[in-house]
């Protein structure tokens, strides 16, 4: 069954190329479809194109079937070109006539459109959520491992003394500027755009304040062109929100897999989270982190994606757009993946204790000398070029008893107000 079926068959072929994977996809939207045919039904029923008792059955119809969808039996045959056709068809296979009425002034445009927006909605709201989890658990672990050394880098270069404290706090506001950007995502497809039908409105008496309302929408897209142009609009701004995210658990993937391994050695897991190899008996090795990284730098790639396939598109509804929706669910639920094991699993991480007897550290300390001599009265500039000509010569030696001067300045991290900013928002 086809939506648009008028009786002339088509080619095979150009079927099978055409619908491609869109019924395997459509069951992560179908519970949505479910929810904006509700809508939509009650809104026919407000306007009389049917009445209370075809309102009742289309209802107990489309219940019958989101409980399916919750049991994990509900099916998209062959015989369906989408989720869309298998709705109605079901709803007509029950009760008749009235199946055949529930598209009336809606095109499977405005039907597709609106279910992307529940479910870009729905999971924009998880993601926020795990994403604020992630965060605690961040700062938890930095007022844990405040006080606890960890070399910076510069360059790949031994540079300054840092902190845990700072490492773990440094990707937790890092998230606040990711819930930003997911924030924006959010309210850019908290618009209903139910109602647009093919992308021109209808010639119907429709009410789309009443669906806006029952779905749950915070406004609606108004201008019935716009609406259907949210299509590709909406998947570039969920992009860049999901890439800014993937980017800030792929940098700290990847932090992390380099403080694991023995050159650096300053964090270790629980061997049940690491894997070995097969031949090696020795490895402990970080997969899951490194999965993580190339999960989210895949994720990352979505927003070129979507540009290359949407950008310059005219006005009005292209097949392209059926396209995006592998990719970003995909997406999706990749960040989702991500930041759950990512979660559970930093929690397990075994920090570890710098040899600070280490040759590589030597220099370690070196502003921290040059401060100390200016707290002492000597000027920068003498300070700086009196511990590089140590430092030139080899004779330099870091007074650890002193070591606090600049170190006592990082350690004062200020998670309240990392905490504060993240509720501002």
């Amino acid at each position: 069954m086809k939506l648009w079926d008028k009786g002339i068959s088509i080619d095979d072929r150009i079927e099978k190329f055409t619908v491609g994977n869109d019924r395997e996809i459509d069951l992560h939207i179908a519970i949505y479809d479910i929810k904006a045919s509700a809508a939509h039904a009650t809104m026919l029923k407000s306007i009389g194109i049917i009445d209370k008792q075809e309102l009742a059955q289309l209802q107990e119809g489309l219940q019958i079937l989101a409980q399916q969808i919750k049991d994990g039996t509900f099916v998209i045959e062959e015989t369906f070109e989408d989720v869309h056709s298998k709705i109605e068809f079901e709803l007509t296979q029950r009760y008749g006539e009235v199946g055949k009425k529930i598209h009336t002034a809606r095109s499977r445009n405005d039907q597709v459109i609106t279910a992307l927006h529940l479910f870009y909605k729905e999971q924009l709201q998880e993601i926020k959520t795990s994403t604020h989890h992630l965060f605690e658990v961040l700062l938890d672990l930095a007022e844990k491992h405040s006080d606890q050394l960890l070399p910076g880098y510069t360059h790949l270069q031994v540079a300054m003394p840092s902190s845990f404290g700072l490492w773990f706090s440094a990707y937790a506001e890092l998230l606040v500027d990711d819930k930003l950007l997911l924030d924006a995502a959010l309210k850019t497809v908290d618009q209903n755009p139910l109602g647009s039908a093919a992308g021109y409105g209808s010639s119907f008496p429709i009410d789309r304040s009443t669906t806006t309302d029952i779905m749950g929408f915070e406004t609606l897209k108004f201008n019935v062109v716009a609406a259907q142009m949210s299509r590709g609009k909406s998947e570039r701004t969920l992009s860049y929100a999901l890439g800014s995210l993937a980017n800030t658990l792929a940098r700290f993937a990847m932090d992390i897999c380099l403080y694991m391994s023995q050159n650096f050695d300053f964090i270790s897991f629980p061997d049940e989270l690491t894997t070995g190899s097969s031949i090696m008996p020795h490895k402990k090795n970080p997969d899951v982190f490194e999965l993580i990284r190339g999960k989210c730098n895949r994720i990352q790639s979505l927003q070129q994606e979507v540009v290359l396939m949407t950008n310059n598109l005219p006005s009005g509804y292209h097949r392209d757009y059926q396209l995006l929706k592998e990719s970003v669910v995909r997406s999706i639920t990749d960040m989702q993946d991500c930041l759950e094991i990512m979660a559970y699993s930093i929690q397990q991480i075994i920090v570890k204790d710098v040899d600070l007897n280490d040759p590589k550290y030597q220099y370690l300390f070196t502003v921290d000398s040059i401060n100390n001599l200016v707290v002492e009265g000597v000027s920068f500039r003498d300070a700086y070029q009196t511990i590089g000509s140590q430092v030139a010569s080899g004779n330099y030696a870091p007074d650890y008893s002193k070591k606090h001067t600049h170190t006592g300045s990082i350690h004062n991290l200020s998670l309240d107000s990392i905490r504060a900013k993240w509720n501002s928002l």
